[in-house]
């Protein structure tokens, strides 16, 4: 499994890619939002997460119609080589994922929440499908049985997008609320977590580690003062 990270954070961003495991990044206009983020720096923004991250960073559209999400998408795959455009699931995001993989812009399909999207998904050229967890457990449904149910249907087929040269779509398990999502998404195959940057350190920790170090601590001050 890949981990990405969901943020628009430049500082968790550098932090995570230190640690030599992040493989990417997702960022939502949410995201953006919560870290001040002005509408007349949003290219450059992205930029700037490029330049930190080697592998796809998502940048999401705004737009509603199929016509404004492909001028979006256009715009935002010219920032940098490793822009991926993130479109909603809806029918008109399906036509604008159509005509970006076309001309080999990948697309990150979000919002997605059943089979059927991921499926319609995948035949419109998607590059990757983000099924939501967390916003299932929200309405007390089971979020990982639903993400279970899309990475099997969409591993009985073979899905390559244009914009990729012999690799299948990946799925991506967002919306992770824990280190137990990240446990349950790797154990059914879910190719990507992406993941916000507290569950990224919560998934480092454990208290039988943290016990562990301490006695070592210890023992080791008394070799010292021996």
């Amino acid at each position: 499994m890949k981990f990405f990270l969901d943020t628009a954070d430049l500082n968790e961003i550098e932090e995570a890619a230190s640690w030599g495991a992040l493989a990417g990044v997702t960022t939502n206009p949410s995201l953006y939002a919560r870290i001040g983020g002005k509408l007349s720096d949003f290219h450059n923004h992205i930029k700037r997460i490029c330049d930190i991250v080697d592998g796809p960073v998502s940048a999401e559209s705004v737009a509603m119609t199929r016509d404004e999400i492909v001028r979006d998408g256009r715009e935002l795959a010219a920032i940098a080589p490793n822009v991926v455009v993130k479109v909603p699931t809806m029918v008109e995001g399906l036509a604008a994922t159509h005509t970006l993989a076309a001309e080999g812009i990948p697309v990150n399909m979000t919002l997605c929440f059943t089979v059927p999207q991921a499926i319609l998904a995948a035949r419109s050229g998607a590059r990757y499908i983000s099924p939501f967890v967390g916003r299932f457990d929200d309405i007390s449904e089971d979020g990982i049985e639903q993400l279970g149910n899309v990475v099997a249907a969409i591993n009985n087929y073979d899905f390559t997008p244009n914009t990729v040269n012999g690799e299948q779509v990946e799925i991506i398990a967002a919306s992770i609320r824990s280190a137990n999502h990240v446990t349950q998404a790797a154990l059914m195959g879910a190719d990507i977590a992406t993941v916000p940057f507290g569950v990224l350190k919560k998934m480092v920790a454990h208290p039988l580690t943290d016990r562990g170090l301490d006695a070592f601590m210890k023992d080791w001050e008394k070799v010292q003062n021996a």
